[in-house]
């Protein structure tokens, strides 16, 4: 026992300078790849080695055409820019976690080894031993509930490295650029309508059909639901309570032209100069004022059965 106690005592050196080549090796790879180490067979066992000081996120995927994997391409680009990111880290950091690529062509056995049997995967392998040891020898999974975009699988990712990941992502040029078209396009158009605008016409058209629309019962029918027609395709709902959407439509256009005839006939026919036209318009704006308030009446002598007076019609 005393033996063996002793040659273990003498091959931690051994394991230890073992461990150092190794991560020297990783990461040059890693320096070389932009941040990535692109696996094989012999460097996936070097980087999960079980005596590794050092963490390690890791992507299979299989991005050969061959394998038609559109999940893998679509991933793969904020892959490299989480793993980007990390290279911005200090070395003292930056080396005790690894960012690595593993595609199926080039380690077929190592998707068998490890039973996956999709793409595209990420694994995170904690540290087995040293100052950001985990404690955990199974490898955790990320889960893609999140979608493949790059700032959740970084903000997960930070839970298992030394620091959390300096990621940001890139600036949008096309949304800014789809922002700063609207507002041009939009500073245009006021620069064109606003006479229109200002003009107290326009506004009091938009009241006059504002008050309309309300006065013939929208929001009557807007608080209660009412369809806009009855299931039997009519357009009058009969009684006090109860009104559908068209009802609204056609009462305002009644209460509308019954306006306007009023407005004809004391503001613009007292005006007329030749007395054969304000004559003439005379006979015509009280004969809509009355044909349209006959109009008025049969639709709630329809609407409300038993109502007794009507006019004209």
């Amino acid at each position: 026992m005393k033996l063996f106690a002793f040659l273990s005592f003498l091959a931690l050196p051994l394991a230890f300078a073992a461990s150092s080549d190794g991560k020297e090796k990783l990461t040059s790879l890693a320096a070389s790849g932009n941040g990535v180490i692109k696996l094989n067979d012999e460097i996936f066992d070097l980087l999960t080695a079980p005596s590794r000081d050092w963490s390690a996120s890791i992507q299979f995927t299989a991005l050969d055409k061959r394998r038609r994997c559109a999940p893998c391409k679509e991933f793969e680009p904020s892959w490299n820019a989480v793993a980007k990111a990390w290279t911005t880290v200090p070395a003292a950091q930056r080396d005790h976690h690894f960012f690595a690529t593993l595609d199926f062509d080039d380690a077929p056995g190592v998707f068998q080894k490890l039973n996956l049997a999709s793409a595209p995967v990420v694994w995170v392998y904690g540290a087995a031993r040293g100052p950001y040891q985990t404690g955990k020898t199974q490898p955790l999974k990320y889960d893609f509930s999140n979608g493949f975009e790059a700032g959740p699988l970084a903000l997960h990712l930070s839970n298992h490295t030394p620091v959390p990941i300096p990621y940001k992502a890139p600036i949008d040029w096309a949304r800014w650029m789809t922002v700063i078209s609207g507002l041009l396009g939009f500073a245009l158009t006021i620069r064109f309508i606003a006479p229109v605008l200002q003009s107290r016409w326009t506004w009091a058209i938009i009241t006059i059909c504002t008050s309309l629309t309300m006065t013939g019962g929208y929001m009557f029918t807007r608080i209660r639901g009412a369809p806009y027609t009855g299931a039997d395709g009519s357009w009058i709902a009969g009684g006090y309570q109860n009104q559908f959407g068209q009802e609204v439509q056609v009462v305002a256009l009644i209460y509308g032209t019954l306006a306007f005839s009023v407005v004809m006939l004391t503001m613009i026919v007292p005006y007329q100069s030749s007395p054969a036209r304000q004559r003439l318009q005379i006979y015509l704006w009280s004969g809509v004022l009355m044909l349209v308030f006959s109009v008025l009446v049969t639709l709630f002598r329809v609407k409300n059965r038993g109502y007794p007076f009507r006019l004209l019609l």
